[in-house]
């Protein structure tokens, strides 16, 4: 952690000021456009979220790779000759920490939202259903500016908290010049968890919010940092990275480095080519997440915000139930999230 990041947080602390109007008026949006129904669908399954460390016993389950050995029950564990696990409620101080990824290739979106603009909604919408319940959030932030990690946020639990969040999520992106570090450098996830295991000292709730287009070798971070907390991926995509559209020559970019280059995208050939490498790449990413030994959730451009959440408490049950279980399908409803409408950045 570079010592700009802790004088960031401290001047955050000192005077936390207003957020910018934009933040409020989502965050306000999203209070009474989602949350108010969100809890009318989780229908008091908020603590089956929230499983992890405490004292009071909740479940029993089969163990399962990376799970901690000292949660073993040995007299179930003899009686069923099968290694079981014990689960506690978890202590209402949860922390969950959101590990985001501003980089260049999460500002791109082929319809009226970008990734971004998706994740920060999401993000904000979790944060708030948290620290309404007492817990506390916090952040760190990389490509946002500066190459690497560029920001901390501590955790907090106020609503001016997660404004705080909010706004920092949304805060544009500064231009890289033509040939800069920044733009060469492209994504590099492996040093974002990377400062995340030196961050993190107590056990946390813990999600990795990116569209995971990286330089390889960021799943052995990722592997280490879930074998002491409880860690989420969410991935973040755009239909048209998965399938590229008949929309004549057009000029591709990439986010992250700025190179170029024209591609007929009538030749049905060029197309097929095109999904191929883009499934390769998916199944590359869900290898490196299931060594790794982690949840994923997957959020499109074009999801249901309300959907994505209650997919979220899905897969949070799924993965109480135990082995085999805890994986959520990709399906979404497709609809647009009104709370969405107009605020991407």
């Amino acid at each position: 952690m570079r010592p700009s990041h802790r004088k960031e947080a401290a001047s955050a602390r000192r005077a936390p000021g207003h957020a910018p109007a934009g933040a409020e008026a989502l965050l306000r949006r999203l209070e009474w456009t989602v949350l108010k129904r969100l809890d009318g669908q989780l229908q008091g399954d908020y603590r089956t979220l929230l499983r992890g460390t405490g004292v009071d016993l909740a479940d029993l389950r089969e163990y399962q790779y990376g799970d901690d050995v000292r949660h073993i029950d040995w007299n179930v564990t003899a009686r069923l000759q099968q290694p079981h696990v014990r689960q506690f409620h978890e202590d209402r101080d949860l922390t969950a920490w959101f590990l985001l990824d501003l980089s260049g290739s999460v500002h791109f979106g082929s319809g009226d939202r970008t990734k971004l603009a998706v994740s920060a909604a999401f993000v904000t919408a979790l944060a708030r259903v948290l620290t309404r319940h007492g817990n506390r959030v916090g952040a760190l932030f990389y490509g946002g500016g500066e190459p690497g990690v560029d920001g901390l946020l501590r955790p907090g639990a106020s609503r001016t908290h997660v404004l705080e969040l909010l706004a920092r999520m949304r805060r544009p992106r500064p231009a890289a010049a033509a040939g800069s570090q920044s733009q060469r450098a492209g994504t590099a996830l492996d040093e974002l968890l990377r400062t995340a295991e030196e961050v993190l000292r107590r056990r946390s709730l813990v999600f990795v919010v990116s569209d995971f287009i990286s330089a390889p070798g960021w799943d052995d971070a990722l592997g280490r940092l879930a074998q002491r907390h409880d860690v989420v991926a969410v991935r973040l995509f755009d239909p048209a990275e998965m399938h590229l559209p008949d929309v004549g020559l057009v000029t591709l970019e990439d986010a992250e480095t700025g190179e170029q280059l024209v591609v007929d995208a009538t030749d049905p050939a060029f197309r097929e080519r095109y999904a191929a490498l883009a499934d390769a790449s998916q199944a590359q990413l869900a290898a490196g997440l299931a060594r790794a030994g982690v949840d994923l959730l997957e959020l499109a451009t074009d999801d249901d915000l309300l959907d994505a959440l209650l997919r979220f408490a899905d897969l949070r049950r799924r993965r109480a139930l135990g082995p085999g279980a805890h994986l959520v399908p990709a399906a979404r409803t497709g609809a647009s999230a009104e709370a969405l409408k107009g605020e991407a950045p």
